[in-house]
C-alpha cells in the first residue's frame, strides 16, 4: 500500500482528497493536516510515502513545510506532491528547490492525480505539462551559470552527462534508451548513479541540477 498524508487548510478539500485516495485499492490516507507545521509533524510521525501538499496554508506555507520534510533525516524517503490552484512560476521553482517531487494543479482530473501519487511514490519527478513549460522559461531567465551557485558535475561520466541532459529535456527512460541505443536496465542504472552522485531525491531534482550546472540551456 502507498501511504498518503493530505495537507490542505480547507477541510472540505481534505475530505474530498481522502475519499478519492481511499477509493484506490493500492492507496491509503494515514493522516490530514490543516497547516504546514502540522504537515511536517505528521510526516515525521507517520512516515507516509507521499504528502499531498497545498502551497498556501496558514502558520507555515506548503513550500517551507516541504523544505522541512525534505531536509530532515527523520523523513527521508517521504515524497511531496504539491497541489495548488495557482499556476505561478515562483511557486514551481521554489517548491522544486525545497525538494518537492511533483507539482500539479488542483483541477487535475481524479484519475491523473491518483496516477501522480503512484509515480511520485516510485521516486519519479512529475510536473503538469503547462507547468513544465513555465519552469523551462523560468530557467531561461536565470543568470548565466557562472553568476549563480551551480551544481557540480565533476564526478559524473560522459555517458551520465548524456543521460542527465536527456532527462532535463523531458525524455522518458524508454526514450533515453532509444536515443542512446542502450538497454532500459542500463539507463536505469545510470539514473541511479546520477541520483547518488548529485544527492538528488528524484528526477525533478536531476532536472534542476542539469540546468543550474549549465549542462542544459533553456531556449524560449
Amino acid at each position: 500500500m502507498i501511504r498518503v498524508l493530505i495537507a490542505d487548510d480547507q477541510a472540505l478539500l481534505r475530505g474530498s482528497f481522502r475519499v478519492l485516495v481511499d477509493s484506490a485499492p493500492d492507496l491509503e490516507v494515514v493522516g490530514e493536516a490543516g497547516d504546514g507545521a502540522e504537515a511536517a509533524e505528521l510526516a515525521e510521525k507517520e512516515r507516509p510515502d507521499v504528502v499531498l501538499m497545498d502551497v498556501r496554508m496558514p502558520e507555515l506555507d506548503g513550500i517551507e513545510a516541504t523544505r522541512r520534510i525534505c531536509s530532515s533525516a527523520a523523513t527521508e524517503g517521504v515524497h511531496v506532491l504539491m497541489l495548488t490552484t495557482f499556476d505561478l512560476d515562483a511557486y514551481v521553482y521554489s517548491a522544486l528547490r525545497a525538494g518537492a517531487s511533483g507539482f500539479l494543479l488542483k483541477d487535475t482530473p481524479p484519475a491523473e492525480l491518483l496516477t501522480a501519487i503512484r509515480v511520485v511514490a516510485g521516486g519519479e519527478g512529475l510536473l503538469a505539462p503547462s507547468i513544465t513549460r513555465r519552469l523551462i522559461a523560468e530557467f531561461a531567465r536565470l543568470p548565466e551559470p557562472g553568476q549563480r551557485v551551480a551544481a557540480s558535475l565533476d564526478n559524473i561520466t560522459t555517458r551520465e552527462r548524456e543521460v542527465l541532459g536527456l532527462i532535463a529535456r523531458g525524455l522518458s527512460n524508454d526514450e533515453i534508451a532509444g536515443t542512446l541505443h542502450l538497454g532500459l536496465a542500463t539507463v536505469k542504472t545510470h539514473i541511479g548513479h546520477l541520483l547518488h552522485k548529485l544527492a538528488a531525491r528524484d528526477r525533478a531534482q536531476l532536472v534542476i541540477a542539469a540546468y543550474e550546472s549549465g549542462l542544459v540551456r533553456a531556449s524560449v
